[in-house]
């Protein structure tokens, strides 16, 4: 084999345009990894110890418990709808949203992964920082071009970087969690109520939280499951996700912020797994902590910016891998501005904006217009029921703030779908664009 067919063997088609097709599908287990790679990560670990110093480990537990298993029914749905079609997110959505339309959600969607990317990415950079004392800024600008290498591979690349990820979070995140658990003791980790008892998150936050972690990813799922083989090895993959892999990662944070019980544990710095390896003072643990972070922060820093290039090459009508190089660029700047401190007021926006577009997308191609293709350049009807359900989310965001938002918003933006769209004297109305001059 030449040096070229090597790089064309390594480099293949990504299917930006187009359906999948059957002969360039991936392995169950490929899939899977892929998806495992994803949500294992230090920053769901990070996010479990908020929930759990702000509710107590029981509670939290259970909202860890309920919302993957919601996860799971949305990410699933939205797999399988890419796997049936072998379409991208983007491909899905312009039968949705319309031909033009599609760019509105797409665009969206694509926007929110490039600034996780930049969170991720900014992530890498502080704790290296904090940890090792080295320069911020080059920290960052070599995690983000290390992590747009994974992603420059395209789907072979996730598969591949979580081949690596997926082991060392297994191993290191289970020492942390059983090591700090045996030491504090069970009885106190499961009944540790939280920082602040009488302040407590309430269940419904603690759901958003959950939900919003990968809600953007999980709405444009397609962009991974479309490579699945059947309905089958789609949702063996997206179980790996969800509930498995995400709930492991929260777990792992949540055990360890109860058995050590700090008095105001701060997650973005260091009271979390990776600061735990470090406090061991050992200088293998801490060589082997550091090649976890690149590694692990790695796999999902890569799989949302693939999201984000998927999206804007089929907006703007290039390939994935050149739009991959553009976003990082801009995702590498983002994070020298230290943009991941926005972390939750991030995950406030992504449930106001993002669960209406998966309800809608589900309704539409389940129960509305099964078979539908890409035919009219606007659907206004979907526009409606995302904006109805965008309101609804931030009137629950301002005036009832103990209800999760995300189901609120998802609830209220597929409603709104249907009733705009079923109903004994609904008459068939004309979409903008469908008609031919």
């Amino acid at each position: 084999m030449s040096e070229l067919d090597s790089v064309q063997e390594v480099l293949s088609n990504e299917y930006e345009h187009e359906a999948v097709p059957a002969k360039a599908r991936r392995s169950t287990f490929s899939i899977s990894m892929v998806w495992l790679g994803f949500p294992m990560i230090i920053t769901g670990a990070m996010t479990g110890s908020i929930m759990v110093a702000g509710m107590g480990f029981k509670s939290a537990l259970w909202a860890m418990v309920i919302g993957n298993a919601l996860m799971f029914a949305y990410v699933g749905a939205n797999g399988v709808l890419g796997t049936t079609r072998g379409h991208n997110f983007a491909l899905i959505a312009s039968a949705v949203f319309g031909k033009k339309g599609y760019v509105l959600a797409s665009g969206l969607l694509s926007t929110l992964l490039l600034g996780w990317y930049a969170v991720q990415t900014g992530i890498t950079g502080n704790l290296i920082h904090t940890a090792f004392k080295l320069d911020y800024l080059t920290m960052t600008v070599l995690a983000g071009a290390l992590y747009l290498g994974i992603t420059y591979v395209g789907i072979k690349g996730l598969h591949w970087i979580g081949l690596v990820s997926v082991p060392l979070f297994v191993v290191l995140g289970g020492w942390v969690a059983l090591d700090s658990a045996s030491i504090a003791g069970w009885a106190k980790v499961l009944a540790y109520a939280g920082t602040k008892p009488e302040m407590s998150m309430s269940f419904g936050v603690a759901l958003t939280i959950v939900i919003t972690l990968f809600v953007d990813a999980g709405t444009v799922t397609a962009d991974f499951n479309r490579w699945a083989t059947n309905t089958k090895s789609s949702l063996i993959a997206t179980f790996c996700a969800f509930p498995f892999a995400n709930l492991l990662a929260m777990l792992v944070g949540g055990v360890m912020t109860a058995a050590l019980a700090l008095p105001d544990p701060q997650p973005f710095g260091l009271d979390n797994m990776f600061g735990y390896l470090i406090g061991q003072n050992k200088p293998w643990l801490s060589v082997l902590a550091f090649v976890f972070l690149f590694c692990n922060l790695g796999s999902v820093c890569a799989h949302c910016l693939y999201n984000s290039a998927v999206g804007w090459s089929r907006i703007g009508g290039g390939r994935m891998r050149l739009f991959a190089v553009g976003l990082a660029v801009v995702g590498i700047f983002i994070a020298a501005a230290n943009v991941w401190a926005l972390f939750i007021p991030w995950l406030s926006v992504l449930g106001i904006l993002v669960p209406p577009i998966g309800a809608i997308v589900l309704a539409d191609l389940y129960f509305i217009r099964p078979g539908a293709t890409i035919e009219a350049n606007w659907r206004p009807r979907a526009f409606i029921a995302w904006i109805v359900g965008s309101l609804v989310a931030f009137a629950v965001e301002t005036f009832a703030p103990q209800m999760s938002t995300a189901i609120c918003a998802f609830i209220a933006g597929g409603a709104c779908y249907f009733a705009l769209n079923t109903g004994p004297a609904r008459q068939p109305s004309v979409e903008l664009g469908s008609l031919k001059p």
